[in-house]
């Protein structure tokens, strides 16, 4: 068992490293995963934790992953949200942990948003 000290410096330890809802402080980039029930029961868990895992392993400081409720459409869970300062929200829908790294990679890194992967082109198809 962990005394309350412990267990308050675990929370503070966690609560900054993922920055659960960080509201654009110090400009950084946020990236919203939809964990509502049809978001989780479509698979968000997994894709929110290799966000979250991406995000470290590259250690982007300017980084931060949070969670969302439902957003109405569900049929295109898992939803992923990308708020880059000075950028148009970019939706990204059927998100597999296996497209994470290029999300990560190519749009919050690089500043391309992969289009084939977003709303616009689920919505063309």
């Amino acid at each position: 068992m962990k005394s309350l000290a412990e267990l308050e410096a675990i929370r503070k330890a966690t609560i900054s490293k993922i920055n659960l809802r960080n509201e654009d402080k110090d400009g950084a980039t946020r990236v919203v995963v939809g964990m509502a029930t049809c978001g989780i029961a479509a698979g968000a868990r997994p894709v929110m934790l290799s966000f979250v895992e991406q995000v470290e392993k590259k250690n982007l400081q300017h980084v931060t992953v949070s969670q969302t409720g439902c957003v109405g459409m569900c049929r295109l869970e898992p939803m992923v949200d990308v708020y880059v300062p000075g950028h148009e929200k970019v939706t990204y829908v059927h998100v597999k942990p296996d497209m994470v790294e290029r999300i990560v990679t190519e749009h919050i890194q690089g500043g391309h948003p992969v289009t084939e992967y977003t709303i616009g082109a689920a919505e063309n198809n």
